[in-house]
Order: structure tokens, then sequence, then C-alpha cells
């Protein structure tokens, strides 16, 4: 559980004790006959006032807590996909998508969003499936691709592509 949600329920507990405490200081004197019935309902009242942005508060802290936990395991996928690509050399797109329990498609952004945030450098060509690692000083002067010797071309920020096999390179 992280901090978000600790702290949502920390409030929504803050706010029961609030509507509690109220409920006592003035159920108790109308009861023994010490408070009017007005005068119960405004301490209640107030009581609900004072809880009510406790809770509402509470219940996005857990709402976004819950959003952060799921940021967050996202991201310690993506750290073992790298892990992964790096210690191997090379990795098998359908092994990866089975190890993270993610579909191809997701994985194949996870990639292009690695490389765009500068942590991933490597090669991949998408028919064959297969994901490399490589430096990205062994890239920055490539011009003809690996597989087939076609000559390669820009295809996008951090991205050379071969036009003949469809092989991606993924630059730093």
């Amino acid at each position: 559980m992280n901090n978000g949600r600790i702290i949502g329920i920390v409030l929504i507990g803050g706010a029961v004790v609030v509507c509690l405490l109220g409920a006592a200081v003035t159920v108790v004197p109308m009861i023994s006959g010490d408070l009017s019935p007005a005068a119960m309902v405004l301490g209640l009242a107030v009581a609900g006032i004072v809880a009510l942005p406790l809770v509402a508060i509470g219940v996005f802290m857990i709402v976004r807590g819950g959003q952060e936990a799921k940021t967050d395991v996202q991201a310690a996928k993506q750290r073992r996909l790298l892990d992964m690509v790096s210690s191997k050399g090379e990795v098998s797109m359908n092994d990866a998508a089975v190890e993270l329990q993610i579909p191809r498609a997701e994985l194949k952004d996870w990639i292009y969003r690695l490389v765009g945030l500068g942590v991933f450098s490597g090669y991949i060509n998408w028919d064959d499936g297969v994901l490399y690692s490589a430096q990205a000083s062994q890239l920055r002067d490539l011009t003809n691709c690996k597989k087939c010797g076609g000559e390669v071309k820009l295809a996008g920020k951090g991205v050379v592509k071969c036009p003949y096999c469809g092989t991606e390179y993924f630059l730093d």
C-alpha cells in the first residue's frame, strides 16, 4: 500500500471520529435534557461540515494512490524489460510479452517510450520479433542495416529505420 492510500484512509478515519465525537457531545446531553433538539441538530451539522472535507480529501487520496500504484507497477515492468535486454543482449518480443504479462502492442509502445526517454538504445526487427541491445555509440554512425545491408534512413527522433527489412534502430 502506498502513502497516498494510507493518508486517505487516515483522513476518512478522522472524519468518522469527528462525527462520533459530534454525536457524543450532542446526543448525550440531549437525552439527559441539558440540550434542546435544535442545538443537537446544529451540533451534528457542524460535525458533518468538519468531517465532509476530510472524507472528500481522503477519497481523493485513495483514488490517486491507486493510480500511482498502477504507474509504479508499469515502471517496474519497464525496468525489467530494460534489464532483460541489457543482460541478455537480445530478447524475443513474444518472450518479453509473456514474462511481463502484457500484450505485444503495449510492449511496442513501451519500447518507443523508453527510446523517447533516452534510456534505451538498440534495434529491433518487427518481422523477426527480436529486440537487441546496443551501445548508442555503435549506432550513431550506422549507415547500413545490420540485418540486410540496406541503407538506413531517419524515421523519427532517435529512430533510424531500414526501408527494406523494417529493422528499427533506437539511438539515445
